[in-house]
């Protein structure tokens, strides 16, 4: 007998290909123009007209170009991605009682109250589809089952502005011929595909028992999804209350400070309302807006949270940049300023972040101090140090203004061919300095076309200092970059070396000349 969820029936929300129609909309592209949107050096997203041009999700970018010349290639932008989305969360919210955002252009709402109210699951999924095509959103489905992955894969097999409803208690059948890859969990489909398991049926088929001796806790859960027995109820997100807060400016203002002073009564009524209704804010987007309708905006970033000084300073920030002809250069307005407007973006508890019995604690000390120093030397005063992906240390490290969130460029998780292996060094130099290393025999020990070491290191020169004895070494890291582009090729090799006196350096050979690129500490 087939098992029936016990989360109660869920509802999916799906606007297909939502992070390459949020791009379009804000670069003004057209609707049938070949788009893909990168991350990580990789296709994130692509439109439906590059999909017909061979273009899929994980091709690297030069392959994608490849197969569609006339490519628009863009960054992926998360933060545009997730606003472009909350009008449409906003007015489903208008018609459910509450939603849960599983991603930009996918949520979940429990379909049991709104399909009360408007005479069915049918109904219900056909009010919301009118609702987002009244907002311009004209490819939006809905599916409906028993737990939200259920509803999701239903969501996905239903007709542009349709819905598709499995029946109460047919998920398991209904995902029974699903091919294991929707499950999203690329190693364990990898595994399951290797034993023969290719349906979800397949894999449903298998004792729980065995399938947790054999694949552990997340093949417990596939194994459940597979089955239709989800035992997540959708997290709804209740509609939050009333907490934008705005100040207009009559006359206009055309210095900076002026704003900044005008506006703290306003962003101190902003702090309070949130500690009324138990809340915090952690994210926040500022608008400016000048006399001639331009508008300068920016999401803000809190590594606890935000206070009225906070707030005063982001606006002086996002303004800041020199001032000339009264005019505030640095907002990327070309008028003086009428009006503010602070929307909060992410929200929290306020006993989450409430301090401890013994005060705040030292990390907090530590923001205070870097937020001073970031309001006299501007935005980017004031930068962490993040580690990413790439194969030189320069090259991994992406530094992030203070208060920011802490994201490479690079991703970290993906594969680097050459790259040194983990601890990351501890001192990169900005310029590699001259070096060393030479054999036993005293000759210069160098790197072979083959990647192979010409010689036994014995001595080494890190920095152009005198010859230290090596301790020990491992490597050569061979590096064969953009071998297709004459003018931007390189090719080096990089050896790890440990001198007597245990100091511990990063080398590099390129071109038959040694290099100190870091120091490990």
């Amino acid at each position: 007998m087939r098992e029936r969820s016990r989360t109660g029936r869920s509802m999916i929300v799906w606007c297909p290909d939502w992070p390459v129609r949020a791009a379009m909309q804000a670069g003004r592209l057209p609707a049938d123009a070949p788009v893909a949107l990168l991350r990580g050096g990789q296709v994130h997203a692509c439109s439906a007209s590059a999909r017909a041009s061979g273009v899929r999700r994980g091709l690297r970018q030069r392959d994608a170009q490849s197969r569609c010349p006339e490519l628009v290639v863009q960054a992926y932008d998360e933060a545009m991605d997730i606003r472009a989305f909350e009008p449409a969360a906003s007015a489903i919210e208008a018609i459910s009682p509450g939603v849960h955002i599983v991603r930009p252009g996918t949520c979940a709402l429990a379909a049991r109250g709104v399909s009360g109210y408007y005479g069915g699951e049918p109904n219900a999924a056909a009010v919301i589809a009118e609702r987002l095509v009244g907002l311009g959103i004209d490819d939006c489905r809905v599916g409906i089952a028993d737990g939200a992955f259920a509803a999701e894969q239903a969501a996905r097999r239903a007709d542009q502005q349709d819905s598709y409803v499995v029946a109460p208690g047919g998920s398991a059948d209904f995902l029974c011929g699903l091919p294991v890859d929707v499950l999203g969990q690329p190693e364990l489909v990898g595994l399951l595909r290797r034993l023969g398991l290719r349906t979800l049926g397949d894999l449903a088929g298998l004792p729980e028992k065995d399938v947790a001796t054999r694949f552990g806790r997340l093949g417990v859960l596939a194994h459940r999804l597979a089955r239709g027995a989800e035992s997540q109820p959708v997290a709804l997100r209740r509609p939050p209350p009333e907490l934008e807060r705005s100040i207009e400016f009559a006359p206009p203002l055309e210095q900076l400070e002026p704003v900044a002073f005008s506006v703290r009564t306003t962003v101190e009524g902003f702090v309070a309302e949130l500690a009324r209704h138990g809340l915090v804010c952690t994210t926040v987007w500022v608008e400016v807006h000048g006399e001639s309708g331009e508008v300068s905006e920016r999401q803000w970033m809190h590594p606890r949270w935000f206070d009225a000084a906070d707030l005063v300073d982001r606006v002086r920030w996002q303004l800041q940049g020199g001032v000339g002809a009264g005019v505030p250069l640095g907002s990327g307005l070309a008028s003086p300023v009428v009006r503010v407007r602070f929307v909060p973006d992410a929200v929290a508890s306020l006993a989450d972040h409430a301090d401890g019995l013994w005060g705040s604690g030292p990390d907090e000390r530590i923001h205070r101090a870097m937020s001073r120093v970031q309001s006299m030397l501007g935005h980017g005063g004031v930068v962490s140090a993040v580690v990413g992906g790439g194969r030189g240390p320069l090259e991994r490290q992406t530094l992030v203004p203070w208060g920011d969130r802490l994201t490479s460029e690079r991703d970290g998780a993906l594969p680097w061919p050459g790259s040194i292996p983990p601890p990351a060094p501890a001192t990169v130099y900005p310029r590699p300095r001259p070096a060393a290393v030479v054999g036993v025999d005293g000759r210069a020990v160098g790197v072979s076309g083959r990647g192979v070491l010409t010689g036994e290191p014995s001595r080494f020169a890190p920095g152009g200092d005198a010859l230290l004895p090596v301790q020990a070494w491992a490597g050569p890291w061979p590096v064969d970059e953009r071998w297709w582009d004459e003018r931007s090729a390189r090719r080096l090799a990089r050896l790890q070396v440990v001198g007597v006196d245990g100091s511990a350096w990063l080398l590099a050979c390129e071109g038959g000349q040694w290099w100190v690129e870091a120091r490990y500490d």
